[in-house]
């Protein structure tokens, strides 16, 4: 314990230090990219929410979406079934002990934090991706499991292993009940995306095995090899879940985070320069076959190191995922704290993440960050929130484009007009004309620029609003100044339409 305390006041201490040099980490706002994904993981599991009055849950989880927002995120990951339970209503799994602190009892006075999410972030212009844990059904956390949970039902179809119990992937009947699952949640909730982490076979424990070898001898699939098998089981999933998705919604995307190492270059001529555990060997999750197979349609690789880590450097690995996985939108998994935990290698009066953001500019295939986690992106550690607010996601922007789903653009706004009301202007349009998913608008840019000034789209800065309204409240402006405002329509999948522009005189 006295360790642990010592740990972390030298964290603290270093922390400090770093912000007080936050002025140093900037960079031109003008190389912010017009299309980035910009997410943050809220988890559960951790245990933040376990038995907090809805009230106060859903004032936590209010000022965390206000302050992300400010922050220029434009997409939550939110965890939504930790266990094989639910923050959610649900038929086919109870509720989740992480949110009422007993598994199958609802929370009081009654509320569905799925949908109330849902909407909150959609007020907000934020997406909402519902992130599930597909394969574990208990943590090491000590508690009861209710009379319905799947582990109690079927407990032949799970094994346990290292404290933890997991439905076990090589059967059938688990990957159509996790299916199910995701069915009866995208049949129900207007999710933007649906998310699985990189729990997949466990991560191993020195000198405990895992407990399928009976299950590798009585059907093997026609593999030699048990490594390969367990790969095989998780693939069957990983592309049953993703036509499952589609058909039910196809605008829908699906996300899969892995650990940051796919293989050590010592396994294999391909792999990464690092020395860690790998999710080909260790958890049988070949990730750079899902890309191949388009079984995804954006992929978070775990890199929570830092640069300069000499057993896996993140240097080396966002090159690494740069040039491997091509198909699948690429979004770095990013931890906070260790980011600004750490010095720059090139400039120790600075921690790491001016030289982060700038790898993110310089590799194509990069189109996006997930902060892990929201709480600390939230609680400005190492004044990190403030760097992104003020600097790095200061100007909104849209989501990166997924041609494979969608790639026709909705029609441009119809009858754009400017009114004047209690002394500010604001610019109103009515929405096109759409009946189809793919081509119905969902969402408005809205543009301003000087008069005689080029109308360049493809400038962030002069992004004023994102939104979901037909309507935009126009900045004040001095007298007599004159200004163009373009407006221009989204689909679901942010294909952006022809621009429709309004001359407007202060």
């Amino acid at each position: 314990m006295r360790q642990d305390i010592q740990r972390y006041v030298r964290w603290m201490v270093l922390a400090l230090l770093f912000t007080i040099h936050s002025s140093l980490f900037t960079s031109p706002a003008g190389a912010q990219p017009k299309r980035e994904f910009r997410g943050a993981w809220i988890q559960c599991v951790n245990g933040q929410f376990k038995g907090m009055p809805t009230q106060q849950m859903q004032k936590t989880l209010s000022y965390q979406l206000d302050e992300l927002k400010k922050d220029g995120c434009n997409a939550i990951i939110f965890q939504v079934r930790p266990e094989c339970d639910a923050l959610y209503e649900s038929q086919l799994e109870p509720w989740s002990y992480y949110l009422t602190g007993q598994q199958g009892r609802a929370p009081q006075p009654y509320w569905d934090p799925l949908q109330w999410m849902i909407e909150q972030c959609h007020q907000r212009d934020m997406e909402l991706h519902a992130w599930i844990n597909p394969y574990r059904a208990k943590t090491k956390t000590a508690h009861t499991l209710a009379s319905n949970h799947v582990a109690n039902r079927y407990p032949e179809r799970c094994f346990d292993y290292d404290g933890l119990t997991l439905l076990n992937p090589a059967i059938k009947e688990n990957r159509d009940f996790i299916c199910e699952v995701v069915s009866d949640i995208l049949t129900r909730y207007d999710v933007d995306g649906l998310h699985i982490d990189d729990y997949f076979y466990p991560y191993p424990v020195a000198g405990v095995d895992i407990p399928d070898a009976a299950f590798f001898r009585v059907d093997n699939g026609g593999y030699n090899n048990i490594g390969d098998w367990r790969r095989h089981n998780v693939d069957l999933f990983v592309e049953q879940l993703y036509k499952t998705v589609h058909d039910i919604k196809p605008w829908v995307k699906v996300g899969i985070s892995p650990f940051g190492i796919y293989r050590n270059q010592k396994s294999d001529p391909k792999g990464s320069r690092t020395n860690g555990l790998q999710n080909y060997d260790q958890l049988y999750a070949d990730i750079l076959l899902w890309d191949e197979q388009e079984w995804m349609d954006y992929c978070v690789p775990q890199l929570y190191w830092e640069i300069g880590n000499k057993a896996a450097d993140y240097d080396e690995l966002i090159h690494w995922w740069n040039d491997h996985c091509t198909k699948s939108n690429l979004y770095i998994g990013e931890d906070v704290e260790r980011t600004v935990k750490y010095p720059d290698v090139n400039n120790p009066k600075r921690h790491q993440l001016a030289a982060k953001r700038a790898l993110h500019n310089q590799l194509p295939n990069v189109k996006g960050t997930v902060l892990w986690y929201a709480k600390a992106a939230v609680d400005n550690v190492g004044n990190y929130g403030t760097s992104l607010r003020n600097n790095y996601w200061k100007y909104p922007v849209l989501m990166p484009e997924m041609p494979w789903i969608d790639d026709d653009a909705p029609r441009k706004p119809r009858k754009v007009k400017v009114m004047d009301i209690e002394g500010k202007k604001v610019l109103f349009w009515t929405a096109p004309k759409g009946d189809k998913w793919y081509d119905v608008a969902t969402k408005y840019v809205v543009y301003r620029f000087d008069k005689g000034e080029d109308l360049n789209t493809d400038d962030p800065t002069k992004i004023i609003a994102i939104t979901r309204d037909t309507h935009c409240e126009l900045p004040d402006m001095p007298h007599k100044t004159r200004a163009v405002y373009v407006v221009t329509a989204l689909d679901r999948m942010q294909n952006e339409s022809d621009i429709v522009k309004k001359k407007v005189k202060y």
